[in-house]
């Protein structure tokens, strides 16, 4: 490998250390607006379904075409940060995600809005891939945790966020500008990230892994695709089981490779900090479950709750808003009390919102909704800003941009999972109480569709106890292993005063 590396570093240059949190403002604008964009359409997808006459099972492809995209390209736009330049990389992403925001506000086709959502998908990982590194290499030590936890709160905002944000624009503006409101705001954040966003000063020149991109790029599409497409045909389908297989293949051959390659694509040696893992592990689990929300929150309150958009999205917005509120203070007390408490506490908080959201039926008083969807922002703003510590403090600053890289494409792969555990689910029960296949809504019949909702949100809920249980048992092994230290010490101390006596 090539090493063109400056050895100034952007510490040195006082200019930039002036600009540093504008910077983080800019970085934070499109991390939150590419992470918003992968949430923000499902409150849209009975609209989008009406308007473009689509069954619910293949609107929802308007999702997880981007998130695929996404979690198919994020290693690869990464890697090619590091070795051409990060600064460079987001920058050009930037522009690409403006243009796909554009173009799927033009799409009056599922094939056209599906093309665009994936050029969108391509410059959100492009920008994603490469934020955390940039703010790694922007900011000194002492500032690099309080400025990478800011990162993450806006990446947990712009994943939680979207229905509620949605539905307003929706019920005021229309679908399309779901994605056209990217425009201006996007535009505004171009312009300040050319003038503010400093050239790149390292570059490592590595060749990139062809061969590995290839590979997780085939396993990410082969994985997804057999999962999504097996709620309209049934994975009992030859097709399906086949894409699996491929899929499990494929990831045999990428982490085959990839441990015989001296710069490969994904840095393995990462997962052998358990701690690191077990983080990664239930930030993943998160993701998962409050996709599920995600997915059947909107369906719920319009077409059960029979709120219009605007109301939906303002029911919803309780989520973010409590996120706002307790996740900063989340982070300031992680700092006093340790993080492993929080993250337990806000687990626990998320497992009883799940439940209680598994007890709503058709009649349920909006208050109740209301709490249980802010209780779920409070659980999760507990959880997210402390585990993201815990997570870039079990590896060397030498990996931090890689594990951010990491963090990111899992956290992509929990939002698919999430909402193909939620269809899946839903679409499986219902079709169970219905008598016959069902990948949608049955006018008439609520009861069929809360019979699916309950069973999500049971399931979402033991995703998240399984989470919390995982965390105690981490919180536990920590405190052990620092009464383990601590005894050595008090005896060698009580020998040196038994000694002097």
């Amino acid at each position: 490998m090539s090493e063109t590396a400056n050895r100034r570093t952007y510490q040195d240059d006082p200019d930039i250390q002036r600009k540093r949190w504008i910077i983080l403002i800019v970085l934070n604008l499109f991390t939150f607006m590419a992470t918003l964009d992968g949430s923000i359409v499902n409150i849209a997808l009975p609209t989008i379904s009406e308007t473009l006459g689509l069954p619910v099972a293949q609107s929802e492809w308007v999702t997880t075409s981007y998130l695929m995209a996404i979690c198919a390209a994020i290693l690869f736009f990464g890697k090619l940060g590091d070795s051409i330049g990060k600064i460079k990389i987001f920058k050009l992403g930037m522009a690409i995600f403006i243009v796909g925001s554009l173009l799927c506000g033009f799409s009056h086709s599922l094939s056209f809005l599906l093309i665009s959502r994936v050029v969108q998908a391509i410059g959100a990982s492009m920008t994603m891939a490469n934020s955390q590194g940039i703010v790694t290499d922007i900011f000194p030590p002492t500032e690099r945790g309080k400025a990478l936890g800011l990162v993450g709160t806006f990446v947990s905002l712009g994943s939680i966020a979207g229905p509620s944000l949605g539905g307003v624009i929706l019920s005021s503006l229309g679908w399309e500008y779901i994605f056209w409101v990217n425009v201006p705001i996007g535009i505004i954040a171009i312009i300040f990230g050319l003038k503010l966003l400093p050239p790149d000063m390292v570059k490592t020149g590595a060749k990139i892994d062809t061969t590995g991109t290839l590979l997780f790029t085939g396993f990410i599409l082969f994985l997804f695709a057999g999962l999504l497409l097996g709620q309209q045909l049934g994975y009992g389908d030859g097709r399906i089981v086949g894409s699996l297989i491929a899929a499990v293949v494929l990831l045999g051959i990428f982490l085959w490779v990839e441990k015989r390659k001296s710069d490969p694509l994904l840095q393995l040696d990462l997962f052998r900090n358990p701690l690191f893992s077990l983080g990664i592990l239930c930030g993943f689990l998160v993701f998962v479950a409050n996709f599920c929300f995600n997915i059947i929150a909107p369906f719920y309150t319009q077409s059960i709750l029979n709120l219009s958009p605007f109301q939906a999205g303002f029911l919803l917005m309780l989520l973010p808003i409590m996120m706002v509120i307790i996740a900063p203070l989340s982070g300031a007390l992680s700092d006093k009390i340790g993080s492993e408490i929080l993250t337990f506490v806000g687990l626990i908080v998320m497992v009883i919102a799940q439940f209680g959201l598994s007890r709503l039926h058709q009649g349920s008083p909006l208050p109740i909704v209301g709490t249980w969807v802010a209780m779920l922002g409070i659980g999760s703003g507990l959880f997210q800003s402390p585990n993201n510590s815990l997570i870039m403090s079990r590896i060397a600053r030498t990996q931090l941009g890689i594990a951010g890289s990491v963090n990111s494409l899992i956290r992509n792969v929990g939002m698919v999972v999430g909402i193909t555990v939620a269809t899946s689910t839903l679409f499986g029960v219902m079709s169970r109480e219905a008598g016959q296949r069902v990948t949608g809504l049955i006018p008439g019949q609520p009861d069929i569709f809360l019979s699916g909702m309950h069973v999500v949100f049971t399931v979402s809920a033991i995703i998240c106890l399984v989470a919390a249980i995982l965390t105690g048992w981490r919180m536990l092994r920590s405190r052990q292993d620092e009464v383990g230290s601590a005894e050595p010490q008090q005896q060698r101390m009580a020998e040196g005063s038994a000694g002097g006596k």
